[in-house]
C-alpha cells in the first residue's frame, strides 16, 4: 500500500488576467520521495511550487499538508536583507528543536564563514546561505527551486550528493539534466496548465514525453476527421435537409469548439546564429601566459591554441578567474608574462553573465530593434520584431513589456536572441544555461553544433559541456589550468576521477579527499623530417591563397543575374567553387595534423 502524501494539490488554478496559467494542476508528494518538476520557462512551475510552500494564494483548487510536517522552500531569489550575517540567516531558519551546530557546519561545507554581509554577497554566495538555511532544519519535505544557479561545480557536487543522503521528500525545478537524471525518482510535467506524472525519473522522461505528445496529435487528427464527416452529413444527409437532428447538430458545434480550444504544444524556439566571413584558422593563442592581481595567481605559464571552429569549455570554481581568462583570450586585460595573439578577422559576440546589457526600463520590442523602427537586423535580413520574438517564445502581446518584469529564463532568451542576430565568428557564452528550460536547452546546444565559427564557453552545466565541448580548459589549482580533450566527463575520465578533484574547492573548510591522476608513460617525441618542416610552412600560404580564392568565386556567383547572362560561366564557378572549398579543407587538415605532430615532438 503506498505511503499517505505528506503534500497534496489538487486542481490548482492560476488566472493571470483572463488567462489561465494554471488550470487543473496536482501535485502529490510521500515521504521520501524525489520528483523533478519539469515544463517549459513561463509554464508556471514556480508559481506551483509557491503555492506547494503557502507563499502564495490561488485561485481554486485545494492544498493539504499533513499536520507536523515540517518543510523548507527555498526560492530562486532568496531574500537576506533583514539579517545581519548570513549565519543569522540560516539560524532564523532552524526550530526549536534542531541542531543548532549544524547551520555552522553547512555555511563551512558550503565555502562561507558565517560573518558575511547579505549586502555584499554575490549570486553564488547568497544562494549557498539560502541552501545552508533550506538544509539545517533537516525537514520532512523539501522545495527546490532552481538550486544550482550560480553554483559552481564542486558546490553542484556536494549539493548533489548531501540530498542523496537525506530521507525528506524532494520537489526539486532545475535546469541541470545530470542533478535530476541522478536524484529523481519520478517526474511531474507542467504543461498547459495541466500536470501529468510519469513514475520514473528524469531519464526516461523526454521518451515518455514525445509519445505522450505524438498521441496527443493523432487524437487532433482524428477529431478533425470526424467533424468532417460530422459536416458532410450536415450538407448532404438526406434526413438533415428534411429535418435538421437538433442532438447531432449541437454535438458538431461541440466538437467545432474543442478544436478551437485545442491548445497545441507551443512551438520550439527557432535558434540561428548568424555566420560572419569566415576567421583565420587561428583563433587564440596563448605563449606561456601568466597573469596576476597582487599576491593572487590568476594563470601561470598557461600555453594554448584554440583553432577556428573549437569549442573550449572552460570549469572551475567560483573566483578561479573565468571572466579573467575570458578577458585575456579577447584581448581586453593583458598578460603580466607571456604572450598572447588573436586571430584576424574576428567578429565576436559576447552573452554576458549577468545579463547587465538588458535595461530593466526598456521594453522588450525596443531591446530587439533599438527603438529606432519595428524591424530586427538579423544579419543582412531584416524582420518584423514581432515575428523574431516568436521565435524565441515571446508572445505578441509582450512586445511592450518592461524587460525588469520578464522571469529569469525570458530574459536569457531575449540575450540569446539579441546575441544571435549579430554576425558573428566567435561567440562567447558565459553562464548560456541559466534559468533556460530543458527545450530551449536542447535548441541551443543544436544552433551551436550548426554553429561554423568558434565557442568559448564557460558553464557549471556537466551536461551541456559534455553535449557542446570538443575540449575542456580546467581548473587545477590557483593559476593552473590543464586542457583536456572531449566535455566534462571526458575530463574527469582523463584525470582518473568521478567526481571534481579537491584542488578545485577554494576554501579550507570544504574537506575532501584529493585523488591522484592516473600516471601515464610518456609518449616518444616525435619529430618532423625536413619535407614535412617545409610542407608546414608552405601549407599557411596555401591556405590562404585557397581562402581569398573562395571569397572571389563567392563573391562572382552572387552577382545578380549572372545565370541568366551566362550560364556557362556561373556552372564553372560553382564547380570551382566546390573543388577550393575541398582542397582548403584538405589542406586545413594536414596542417592541423602536421602541427599537433610539431608540438608533440
Amino acid at each position: 500500500m503506498a505511503a499517505p502524501p505528506l503534500l497534496l494539490l489538487t486542481d490548482i488554478r492560476v488566472i493571470l488576467g483572463s488567462i489561465p496559467l494554471l488550470d487543473g494542476a496536482g501535485l502529490a508528494v510521500a515521504a521520501g520521495e524525489r520528483i523533478c518538476l519539469v515544463g517549459r520557462n513561463g509554464s508556471g512551475k514556480s508559481t506551483l511550487l509557491k503555492i506547494a510552500s503557502g507563499e502564495i494564494e490561488f485561485d481554486g483548487g485545494t492544498r493539504f499538508l499533513q499536520p507536523g510536517t515540517t518543510m523548507r522552500y527555498l526560492p530562486q531569489e532568496p531574500d537576506l536583507s533583514a539579517f545581519a550575517s548570513t549565519l543569522e540567516y540560516v539560524e532564523a531558519g532552524l526550530g526549536p528543536n534542531d541542531d543548532p551546530y549544524r547551520a555552522r557546519y553547512l555555511l563551512e561545507q558550503l565555502g562561507l564563514t558565517g560573518l558575511e554581509k547579505p549586502q555584499n554577497l554575490s549570486g553564488g554566495e547568497a544562494r549557498r546561505a539560502a541552501l545552508a538555511r533550506t538544509l539545517a532544519p533537516t525537514p520532512d519535505l523539501l522545495l527546490l527551486d532552481e538550486p544550482t544557479n550560480h553554483l559552481d561545480l564542486p558546490a553542484i557536487e556536494w549539493l548533489e550528493s548531501e540530498l542523496k543522503s537525506l530521507s525528506a521528500g524532494i520537489v526539486i525545478i532545475s535546469h541541470d539534466r545530470r542533478l535530476l537524471e541522478k536524484l529523481s525518482r519520478n517526474t511531474v510535467w507542467l504543461d498547459r496548465g495541466q500536470t501529468r506524472r510519469l513514475d520514473r525519473g528524469f531519464a526516461h522522461f523526454e521518451t515518455w514525453r514525445d509519445e505522450v505528445l505524438e498521441q496527443e496529435e493523432q487524437d487532433f487528427h482524428k477529431l478533425g476527421r470526424q467533424i468532417a464527416r460530422e459536416e458532410d452529413w450536415l450538407r448532404y444527409g438526406v434526413t438533415a435537409r428534411r429535418k435538421r437532428n437538433v442532438k447531432r447538430v449541437a454535438g458538431l458545434a461541440s466538437l467545432r469548439r474543442m478544436r478551437r480550444e485545442h491548445n497545441h504544444q507551443a512551438e520550439a524556439a527557432k535558434m540561428a546564429s548568424q555566420d560572419a566571413a569566415i576567421s583565420g584558422k587561428l583563433v587564440v593563442v596563448a605563449e606561456h601566459v601568466s597573469k596576476s592581481f597582487g599576491p593572487r595567481a590568476i594563470v601561470q605559464d598557461l600555453s594554448l591554441r584554440v583553432l577556428r571552429g573549437d569549442r573550449l569549455g572552460i570549469v572551475g570554481p567560483n573566483g578561479a578567474g573565468k571572466s579573467t581568462l575570458l578577458k585575456l583570450f579577447l584581448g581586453q586585460e593583458s598578460p603580466d608574462a607571456g604572450r598572447l595573439t588573436l586571430g584576424t578577422s574576428l567578429n565576436i559576440v559576447t552573452l554576458d553573465q549577468q545579463r547587465a546589457s538588458l535595461d530593466p526600463a526598456i521594453s522588450l520590442a525596443n531591446t530587439l530593434t533599438g527603438g529606432r523602427t519595428d524591424m530586427v537586423q538579423v544579419g543582412e535580413q531584416s524582420r518584423h520584431v514581432i515575428g523574431y520574438m516568436k521565435d524565441f517564445l515571446f508572445r505578441p502581446e509582450q512586445a511592450r513589456t518592461p524587460v525588469g518584469t520578464l522571469s529569469g529564463g525570458e530574459r536569457g532568451r531575449l540575450l540569446l536572441a539579441c546575441a544571435l542576430a549579430k554576425p558573428s565568428n566567435l561567440l562567447i557564452l558565459d553562464e548560456p544555461t541559466n534559468d533556460l528550460d530543458l527545450e530551449t536547452l536542447d535548441l541551443l546546444q543544436e544552433m551551436l553544433g550548426d554553429y561554423a565559427g568558434t565557442l568559448l564557453l564557460v558553464s557549471h552545466d556537466r551536461d551541456f559541456l559534455d553535449r557542446v565541448a570538443t575540449s575542456t580548459l580546467a581548473y587545477e589549482s590557483p593559476g593552473k589550468w590543464v586542457e583536456y580533450a572531449g566535455g566534462y566527463s571526458d575530463m574527469l575520465a582523463q584525470r582518473g576521477q568521478t567526481t571534481t578533484p579537491a584542488a578545485t574547492r577554494q576554501k579550507p573548510a570544504m574537506r575532501h579527499t584529493t585523488l591522484a591522476p592516473t600516471a601515464k608513460p610518456a609518449a616518444p617525441a616525435i619529430r618532423l623530417s625536413f619535407k614535412q618542416q617545409h610542407e608546414l610552412k608552405t601549407l599557411t600560404g596555401e591556405i590562404e591563397r585557397l581562402q581569398a580564392e573562395v571569397q572571389k568565386t563567392e563573391t562572382l556567383l552572387a552577382q545578380p543575374g549572372l545565370y541568366q547572362k551566362n550560364p556557362e560561366k556561373f556552372k564553372h564557378a560553382s564547380r570551382t567553387l566546390g573543388e577550393t572549398k575541398a582542397a582548403l579543407a584538405r589542406a586545413e587538415e594536414r596542417w592541423l595534423e602536421l602541427e599537433v605532430l610539431r608540438e608533440a615532438g
